[in-house]
């Protein structure tokens, strides 16, 4: 294992500060200029009674969604669990503004203490992002089986945020701004009465059935026509596996189109975010049908005993909120087993491996940094940033083979 050569971590102990008085007109500030410029409109269900301090859970499209929830809890203060990466910002500010640090998909005893510390001692809203990353293709993604036991132990109210038109603004695969109109429903699901009563089990249904969202069903639904040039650029980084030849990685995109480089086949996007074959069938008008189907197949594949993926990358560090630390070149692999990374770092071997059950899901950029796509696993002292560097366009595979294989070894263990 490397060596930390005296390298200072993040101080993950630091309780978590109510954010400061003289900072709030500064985030009211940004929050209201950025939501005003996408004509947000906020609409409370079933507030009537709620007051901090309780638990926000929000849905995850963009960065906006950080001003859109300032405002919807406006003029509370908040503390809110950010990821490493986003201390780098400036790490005094992050915290003096309530961040509490959260490095991805790690089972960290720490976070619990400051939760439970904003929640009692701050008495703050407590805004957590349960998705812990953005929305890929602008639906759910899996939350963890842990927020029904999160909710019982805290023993405070649970509101719902669930945003819409985030992720249409500045989709994690083209982050230039829409513009378009965003909106968000802020619902309390479990009121401070029923927290006793209710079990994890039904907590947890209130939770995923609040979470539901779709944000081309909303697009269209709502007729947010979306003139954007560059609407479909960057897509195929999501919708990797064409469905008329069936290869995969080699799709390609740009301005309003999504295209094989395989057989040459093409699909226009619709302002209204919907795809038509340009010539023949049209497969998936849907876009999150695309996606599902691209799962379908890993699910098979992994069935099938077929799924492995190995590369050559590259391995960036980032201890702390001081910037990251390149390590040199390794081995990735990922397969049934879990994630191994293996490597030799300034003559010391280094080796990391993720039990498969560790991990329900994993973070993925694209072109993070402008470096390229990258998975990041985390230990709970480091995050590492992983680059492939011969195979193209696999991360949101890898993303998928995660959560497949997660759900499959959970239930072969369960026997």
């Amino acid at each position: 294992m490397r060596k930390d050569h005296g390298i200072p971590r993040f101080d993950m102990e630091k309780k978590p500060i109510k954010q400061r008085f003289y900072l709030r007109p500064l985030t009211w500030l940004l929050s209201f200029g950025a939501t005003r410029k996408h004509h947000l409109t906020i609409t409370k269900k079933n507030m009537e009674g709620i007051k901090p301090p309780y638990i926000l859970l929000c849905t995850h499209h963009a960065f906006i969604d950080f001003k859109v929830t300032t405002k919807a809890i406006f003029p509370h203060p908040a503390n809110y669990i950010v990821a490493i990466d986003g201390f780098l910002i400036n790490e005094w500010l992050l915290r003096n503004v309530g961040c509490i640090c959260k490095r991805k998909f790690t089972n960290d005893p720490i976070l619990i203490r400051h939760l439970k510390y904003a929640l009692e001692r701050n008495k703050s809203v407590m805004a957590i992002y349960p998705e812990a990353r953005y929305s890929l293709i602008g639906t759910t993604a899996i939350l963890p089986e842990s927020l029904g036991k999160l909710v019982k132990m805290m023993k405070k109210p649970v509101v719902v945020l669930n945003m819409h038109g985030n992720y249409l603004s500045s989709p994690v695969w083209n982050l230039e701004d829409r513009k378009n109109k965003i909106a968000a429903d802020m619902t309390a699901i479990v009121k401070q009465e029923e927290i006793e009563t209710l079990t994890v089990d039904e907590i947890n249904r209130r939770i995923n059935e609040a979470f539901e969202y779709d944000e081309y069903r909303w697009q269209k639904e709502n007729n947010i026509r979306i003139n954007f040039e560059n609407r479909a650029k960057g897509l195929h980084q999501v919708l990797y596996l064409c469905p008329n030849c069936h290869s995969e990685h080699h799709m390609n995109s740009d301005k309003d189109e999504i295209w094989c480089d395989k057989c040459h086949k093409h699909w226009k996007m619709s302002d209204l975010g919907e795809l038509k074959a340009v010539e023949g069938v049209t497969e998936f008008s849907h876009i999150p049908d695309w996606y599902e189907y691209e799962r379908q197949m890993v699910h098979q594949e992994i069935m099938e005993g077929k799924y492995f993926f190995q590369d050559r990358v590259v391995v960036d560090s980032l201890p702390n909120a001081k910037g990251y630390i390149r390590l040199g070149e390794a081995t990735l692999t990922h397969s049934k087993k879990g994630f191994r990374l293996e490597g030799n770092f300034d003559g010391e071997d280094f080796l990391l491996e993720k039990d498969p059950l560790s991990m329900y899901s994993c973070h993925i950029e694209y072109n993070y940094m402008g470096r390229g796509d990258c998975i990041d696993l985390s230990t709970l002292q480091d995050t590492y940033y992983i680059y492939p560097l011969n195979q193209r366009n696999v991360v949101t595979k890898i993303h998928f083979a995660t959560e497949e294989i997660y759900k499959l070894v959970k239930k072969e263990r369960a026997k």
